[in-house]
């Protein structure tokens, strides 16, 4: 039995039984922690689409806000120099449970407290060192992880080489927090294999529009020919202005996830995202109902989509070959 299938059988397993609504006459008591977005749309009518389906999800479970649910907001904007605090206030809410969206919250929390309920997305869990095993992780904390290991950093480059199969400069925007870490070193190995240069300089500070000017016009000295998006909370934030800016480069890239297509990205590789969120609220009921997350094996996404903005591809004069397109689960005209 595959690794994936297993766990989906002790997810499964720990999901199983009578689905018991929320009480109604409790209150619970949610953290939401998130490194860049903005309160305002961590909600279920904001633009998030994956904050929308939390939400959704946690009210078909039975969790009304305003009702028997009091949900806390703590948002970083974007301010890596934030993190630390915006942790700390979330812990000092003393929530029920923590619902932390990414790899930089997660672990913050994990070293920060051992007796509130965590549930998180996640990357590369076991190379982080959030959980020591998939299956069972012990402790305090579990949750959802939409990637596919390392070796999806290969599968975007090996696609973005079919577009621009004469590209010797590959672009990487990421925070430095990536670029040090698995999915940095990863898609430095897949460069490798693949012949050619990765270039770029890491987000550092505040992460906001001027921050990824800086690297886009350190992208342009360093002659990139195309590029990949990685999948830090920020550039999610930042699509609108990473899509304006790689179009106005005249630069083919591939993004991680669905919303940067939306905004007129040109083809994305990943999960879907609402859906990982609402396996999120999943497992925040489970918990709330008294399974300890340590029993709850880590979600991992299985399945991702490709999908193709023909639109952005006629505009930068590009020529999708007809392998690429066949492939794709969703191409926009």
């Amino acid at each position: 039995m595959k690794r994936r299938e297993l766990l989906a059988g002790l997810l499964a397993a720990a999901a199983s039984g009578a689905v018991q609504a929320a009480e109604p006459e409790k209150v619970y008591r949610i953290a939401l922690v998130t490194a860049s977005a903005s309160v305002e749309e961590m909600t279920e009518t904001g633009a998030n689409p994956a904050y929308a389906a939390l939400f959704r999800e946690l009210r078909r479970l039975g969790y009304l806000e305003g009702q028997n649910l009091f949900v806390q907001r703590f948002s970083g904007g974007g301010d890596t120099a934030r993190y630390d605090s915006i942790v700390k206030d979330a812990i000092g809410s003393k929530p029920d449970l923590i619902i932390a969206i990414t790899n930089p919250m997660v672990l913050r929390l994990k070293g920060a407290s051992e007796s509130i309920p965590v549930v998180g997305t996640m990357s590369d869990p076991l190379s982080y060192g959030i959980v020591s095993s998939l299956a069972r992780p012990s402790g305090n904390i579990t949750g959802v992880t939409g990637d596919a290991g390392i070796e999806i950093w290969g599968k975007r480059l090996g696609m973005l080489r079919e577009v621009v199969p004469k590209a010797t400069r590959i672009g990487f925007v990421a925070s430095k927090y990536v670029w040090d870490h698995a999915p940095g070193l990863a898609i430095r190995e897949a460069a490798k294999e693949n012949s050619v240069i990765l270039v770029g300089s890491p987000l550092e500070g505040v992460l906001q529009e001027a921050e990824y000017r800086r690297v886009f016009d350190s992208l342009k000295l360093e002659q990139a020919q195309a590029l990949v998006v990685a999948e830090n909370p920020e550039n999610l934030q930042q699509r609108r202005p990473i899509v304006e800016f790689a179009e106005a480069a005249r630069l083919p890239t591939i993004y991680p996830y669905r919303a940067f297509v939306d905004s007129g990205g040109l083809m994305t590789y990943g999960a879907d995202i609402p859906d990982i969120f609402r396996r999120l609220a999943a497992y925040a009921d489970q918990i709330l109902k008294g399974t300890k997350p340590g029993l709850l094996p880590i979600y991992q996404a299985t399945k991702f989509d490709l999908i193709i903005n023909l639109k952005t591809a006629k505009s930068l004069g590009i020529e999708l070959p007809a392998t690429l397109l066949a492939r794709a689960d969703e191409v926009i005209e």
